[in-house]
């Protein structure tokens, strides 16, 4: 059976108005932009970076 990757639901749930540049350009990366907006990216290594920078203005769910 082929390896299936977990996927995780990455939803903006504060404004980037007051954020710094970097955090608005990982925001724009990871296909978010405006609070209460969601993406399902898969679980890796990279995106859990950029998540973490970010992680002030995200909530970050498991997808079954």
């Amino acid at each position: 059976m082929a390896h299936m990757t977990s996927q995780i639901k990455i939803t903006q749930i504060v404004s980037q108005l007051d954020c710094l540049e970097k955090q608005k350009r990982t925001i724009k990366a990871l296909g978010l932009g405006r609070p209460n907006y969601s993406v399902i990216k898969n679980d890796t290594p990279q995106i859990r970076g950029m998540i973490n920078r970010v992680k002030h203005l995200v909530k970050v769910e498991e997808v079954k």
